[in-house]
Parts: structure tokens; C-alpha cells; sequence
């Protein structure tokens, strides 16, 4: 049977089909391995992938393992801060007392003390600068008079005002005078006394009462008194409002007095005929 040149037969395309594939192009059983063998030429395989992957992640960022020792670091040292902020904030310890001063040496820092006051000073105030039992320093103070007295010093040391203080000896005062107080001293008129009297035996009294047990306006003597620094303003009257005056701590110092209570008794001093004056001491 003659065909015509060039032309198929009719059974022969089916058979020509699968043979024929495009230039260029992978057979269908080769594709995986060619997709495996171009994805291990061009791109990381699973397997690659995975291990830059950890090799990235172990670069750039802590894993897991790394982000829990962080955070273990992290806790330690807060915790290290707040036991330090627990120690600062404990309570210190109470500072040691100070050594008790034996007799010789307390004697004479008591001593030097008294020596500089200008007005009577306090068994209190003296344990206070000397850091020392307020119990010790009465018992001293009593010692150190009753010396002074035994061996007959010019000066002994006496309680007035409610404090201790050195003073000359009575018997010497007219040595003292005449090396001090000759030709200099200010000596309180008859009537600043008198009023001085009145105001320390009836202390709280007003102006008024005062003139009317003296019997004489006495203004200005009790403005002498106060600017002496012998009386002083302690209040008003709730009745009639008037300033009530009382002597001072000076009055008790310049008179060697340790309180009002050593006042003497002012009944042997006034005259059996003045009731008035007698109503005064009471």
C-alpha cells in the first residue's frame, strides 16, 4: 500500500506521543529528582533549612535555653538589690554607753564647771554634759561642799535656785566689798526693799495691793524692780484683770535662797500693833 510521502500512518501516533517531550524539559519520573537536586544546588534543603534556621536563632536571639538563664541572671540580681535595700533598712545598733567617770576625775570636771557658770546650773544639766548617771551627781555635789567647808575655803558651794553654784564665804564679805564693790555698787533704796518684801511674801500681787499694804503709790518702784531683773510679770487678775508680779530667779540668786520655802518667817519682824502688815505674812 503506497502512501503519500511525509505523512503518518494512522497507528503511529500513539506510539509517537510518548516518545516526543519539549527540548529543555524533565521527564515526569526524573522530577523529584531533579527538584531535590536543583533544591540542593539553589536553596537550602529540610534539612539545611532547619539547621541555618538554629544556627540563626542561636546568632541572633537567646533559644530557650539562654532566654531561662537571662531570666535567672535577672532574679538574681534583683534579688541581690533587695537584700541589700533589707540590710540598709535594719535597724542600727545602739551605740555603746559611755564609760561612768571614776570619783577624782568627776570631782574635778564638776569642779570646772562650776567654776564658769553665771548662775546656778542644775544636777540634771550637769549629767547631761557629763554623760553621766543623774544619781551620781548629787552625792558628789554634797562631797565636794562639805571639803570646801572642812577646809575652810574662802568660797563654798551652795544650792540656790534650784541649781549649785560657788559663792564667798559670809565672814569674808567685807574683803570682798572693799576689793569689788566699794564706791561702785547700786544699792536698792528703802522703798524698792519694801516693795521687794511685799512682792515675796505675797507673790502673785498686783500693783494695787502693794501700794495698799505700803500705804504709798508704788509704780515706779516696781519698774525699778523690773528692770533689775528682781520681779517680773507672771499673768492678770481674773477679776479685775490688773498684771500680778512675782519675784524672779535672780531675786533667789542674789539672796543665796534655793526656793521661797527659805524665805525667813516674817511674823518676828513686824510690830504687835500693825495687823495689816501682820496679814501680809500669811
Amino acid at each position: 500500500m503506497t502512501l503519500p510521502a511525509g505523512e503518518p500512518v494512522a497507528d503511529e501516533p500513539a506510539a509517537d506521543a510518548s516518545p516526543t517531550l519539549a527540548v529543555g524539559e524533565p521527564v515526569a519520573d526524573e522530577q523529584p529528582t531533579d527538584a531535590s537536586s536543583t533544591h540542593s544546588v539553589g536553596e537550602p534543603g529540610a534539612d539545611e533549612q532547619g539547621t541555618d534556621a538554629s544556627s540563626t536563632h542561636s546568632v541572633g536571639a537567646p533559644g530557650a535555653d539562654g532566654q531561662a538563664a537571662g531570666e535567672r541572671a535577672g532574679t538574681a540580681v534583683g534579688d541581690a538589690g533587695a537584700g541589700r535595700r533589707q540590710r540598709s533598712g535594719r535597724a542600727r545598733p545602739a551605740p555603746e554607753p559611755t564609760p561612768l567617770l571614776d570619783d577624782t576625775e568627776l570631782r574635778g570636771a564638776l569642779e570646772a564647771i562650776l567654776l564658769v557658770v553665771d548662775e546656778p546650773v542644775s544636777e540634771l544639766t550637769l549629767a547631761q554634759v557629763l554623760e553621766q548617771p543623774p544619781e551620781r551627781i548629787g552625792p558628789m555635789l554634797d562631797d565636794i561642799a562639805a571639803g570646801y567647808t572642812a577646809a575652810g575655803h574662802g568660797f563654798d558651794l551652795r544650792r540656790a535656785a534650784g541649781g549649785w553654784r560657788l559663792y564667798t564665804r559670809p565672814e569674808y564679805a567685807s574683803y570682798v566689798e572693799r576689793f569689788i564693790l566699794d564706791g561702785q555698787s547700786v544699792r536698792l533704796t528703802q522703798a524698792a526693799l519694801e516693795t521687794l518684801a511685799v512682792v515675796a511674801y505675797k507673790q502673785p500681787v498686783t500693783r494695787s495691793r502693794i501700794s495698799a499694804i505700803r500705804g504709798v503709790n508704788c509704780d515706779g518702784v516696781i519698774r525699778t524692780l523690773v528692770s533689775r531683773g528682781l520681779v517680773e510679770e507672771c499673768g492678770t487678775e481674773s477679776d479685775s484683770g490688773a498684771y500680778l508680779y512675782r519675784t524672779t530667779t535672780m531675786f533667789l540668786e542674789k539672796l543665796g535662797l534655793n526656793s521661797l520655802d527659805d524665805l525667813p518667817p516674817l511674823a518676828p519682824f513686824l510690830p504687835d500693833d500693825v495687823e495689816e502688815l501682820a496679814d501680809a505674812s500669811r
